[in-house]
């Protein structure tokens, strides 16, 4: 507690009241955190009735590894630090009677969720246009995260939605029939629960006498209603956030919340978290100033003791290859200049598509780089299959696992055979697994498709009977051979090391399951319960956890948010890319704001901002504008290169020292 400034302990030391810790960017919220919980800890309250609440399963672990070194084994025991659809899972699989689920929840993810749409417009379930689902699955999401049912959709919808209305309300009947939830019911469900169920809130507001959250200004108005219910009308929360860091309204993140706390607690107290550790004076001086554009409901300024700093530098370039080319020169110029590793440089920008040239150039060059968002072990065919057999295995009423690997591999039923199936099970309102066994399938099918189905379903009902009764990861290895799924890899891979990639892909899986299996409670080590588990951090970690090493990082400016680099380069400062173009048609250019604002406070020694004045786009260039941002920034903080003209000798000896750090590279 002594190394915390005055606001960060008057932060942990307040527990008598709900607490709103506005803290800026590299301002040790995290700290505040965890010296909180050992705290309360201290303070009388078990760690049992402490949780601790993210957005990442990565803030999450680094939260735990925090309270580990303040906390022993047996202090900080029963303490829950999870992400907000972690627990929300928790509590549906321990109510999932009340709520009318069977045990062995199975969640789906996108892709599964567009394959239910799909079946469900295909076979006539509302005057949706099949072309369209991507829309449809957004605007479903959209609804739960703003707690609106499908009855209170279809009640306010407008004519031009009472399709999509409709829809809503199909695909949630059916996500019960197939005994599944998706990754936004997480919050949904459990939120109506408490609702109707006063003295299930009672006993989950008992078992967390104290919440504490993270990056509050992410939560959308479920996750709000979520956090209210469980802190009761006491305010037993310490909620952290910094509404200039609120980039995610295009996932139903209000920055609003924020300030509905003082409306809804009125003993509520604000504390700041000014100073920050991270970065140089001028940075945080020329931060400041932009942000300063944005309305506040709460006003704050970051300051530091870390130096004043240089003046952040603006480049622009002729086109976008020469800003590709310039800047990974000045990457290479300043690391043989000043030592250093690759890991201290990052190139952010708005879109994932600016990174190809830079890729290409950094290639070009032989300077190593990394691109956060990689394809996730979890987005791998093979991975998905395994993982379906056993979803199906767990949970027969898994359509979206039946429909994936009924013909994986290839058993002879054809798609006519399947959407008869899925009419026929609509029709009855009952899972297509089921479906399989009733005698009125016959009507609607051959005997020979009938045969193949049932030939199918009762492999998997015995193999789900000897999972459950024997080793299960004996019958797993087992059913793996008797699909011969490895031939089937096999032949369908171009290449061979491509199929010895995937076969490694797959017993690697095995093995992970094994060891998760290991360090689970004796209740929870059912293949239920695991699958629940993997599926979530499917969902909550695709695209995430990748180690960079000592290469220069590659992400977008959302990718960016909680990170911090020496040097950073914000590229394509222009208008129509920063502010992205749907947000200056749709007014939103405070979000944008606030998208530039978390890019200039990554730095901590250096910044340089980078347009072009001409950019191929589909093909014709077309001429930019400087991003109106830059106009926001103060003047006299900055370096604009096109206004300063290096001198003949200084590019020499430039053009010296890039060859001489290439060559020392290349050696």
């Amino acid at each position: 507690m002594a190394k915390l400034n005055p606001q960060q302990q008057e932060a942990v030391k307040t527990i008598d009241r709900p607490l709103l810790v506005l803290a800026g960017a590299g301002s040790g919220k995290t700290r505040v955190i965890t010296e909180k919980i050992a705290y309360l800890v201290q303070q009388g309250t078990p760690a049992r009735h402490i949780a601790a609440l993210t957005f990442t399963n990565k803030a999450a672990r680094e939260m735990k590894s925090r309270v580990s070194k303040l906390l022993d084994n047996k202090q900080s025991k029963g303490l829950r630090v999870s992400t907000f659809h972690s627990l929300g899972l928790d509590i549906l699989r321990k109510e999932a009677k009340t709520l009318g689920y069977k045990s062995g929840l199975t969640l789906f993810d996108d892709q599964d969720k567009l394959t239910l749409l799909r079946n469900l417009i295909a076979h006539g379930s509302t005057d949706c246009d099949v072309d369209d689902v991507e829309s449809y699955n957004r605007q479903i999401g959209t609804w739960k995260n703003a707690f609106i049912t499908p009855e209170h959709a279809i009640n306010q919808a407008t004519a031009e939605d009472q399709a999509i209305a409709l829809l809503y309300s199909d695909f949630n009947r059916n996500l019960k029939a197939y005994n599944a939830a998706d990754f936004d019911d997480l919050i949904l469900l459990p939120v109506l629960l408490f609702k109707e169920y006063p003295s299930i809130l009672e006993k989950w507001q008992n078992k967390i006498r104290y919440l504490l959250v993270d990056e509050y200004q992410d939560t959308n108005i479920t996750q709000y209603q979520l956090v209210r219910l469980l802190a009761g009308n006491l305010g037993r929360f310490t909620v952290v956030g910094d509404d200039d860091q609120s980039i995610y309204a295009w996932r139903g993140a209000q920055p609003e919340n924020l300030s509905q706390l003082e409306k809804d607690y009125s003993r509520l107290s604000v504390i700041k978290l000014e100073q920050n550790y991270r970065s140089a004076g001028r940075i945080l001086k020329v931060a400041n100033h932009l942000i300063a554009n944005n309305p506040h409901a709460f006003e704050k300024k970051l300051w530091s003791n870390l130096g004043f700093g240089d003046p952040l530098k603006v480049i622009s370039h002729k086109n976008d290859q020469a800003e590709a080319t310039q800047i990974v020169s000045e990457i290479v110029h300043h690391k043989f200049k000043h030592g250093g590793d690759f890991s201290d440089y990052s190139i952010l920008y708005r879109g994932n598509h600016q990174s190809r040239l830079f890729e290409r150039v950094l290639r070009e060059n032989n300077v190593p780089y990394f691109i956060s968002g990689n394809t996730s072990f979890f987005a791998y065919s093979e991975i998905k299959d395994i993982l379906a057999y056993l979803r199906l295995f767990v949970n027969q009423d898994d359509d979206a696992a039946f429909l994936r690997i009924i013909n994986t591999p290839r058993r002879e039923i054809g798609p006519t055979t399947l959407e008869k199936l899925g009419a026929y099970a609509n029709k009855r309102q009952i899972s297509l697994f089921s479906a399989c066994f009733e005698l009125g399938l016959t009507q609607s099918l051959a005997e020979k498709s009938v045969l193949r189905l049932k030939k199918f379903t009762e492999w998997i009902v015995d193999t789900a009977d000897k999972i459950e009764r024997g080793d299960t990861f004996a019958v797993i290895d087992q059913f793996i051979n008797q699909i011969n799924y490895e031939s089937w890899l096999r032949e369908n891979s171009k290449t061979d090391s491509a199929a010895e990639r995937k076969i490694k892909n797959v017993y690697d899986l095995i093995e992970w399951l094994k060891n998760i299996a290991d360090k689970e409670p004796e209740d929870e080590k059912t293949l239920a319960e695991i699958i629940s588990k993997i599926l979530l951090m499917d969902i909550m970690e695709r695209n995430q956890d990748d180690e960079a090493g000592d290469q220069v990082s590659l992400m977008t400016l959302h990718a960016s948010k909680g990170l911090e680099f020496p040097h950073v380069f914000l590229i394509g400062m222009e208008e129509n890319i920063l502010p992205h173009q749907n947000s200056i048609e749709n007014d939103n250019i405070e979000e944008e704001r606030r998208l530039a604002y978390v890019g200039i406070t990554r730095s901590q020694q250096s910044c340089t901002f980078s347009y072009c004045t001409h950019r191929k786009k589909y093909g014709d260039v077309t001429e930019c504008e400087p991003s109106r941002f830059l106009n926001e920034l103060p003047e006299e903080d900055l370096e604009w290169s096109n206004k300063k003209q290096l001198d003949p000798e200084e590019i020499k000896k430039r053009g010296k020292a890039n060859l001489a750090g290439l060559r020392s590279m290349l050696s």
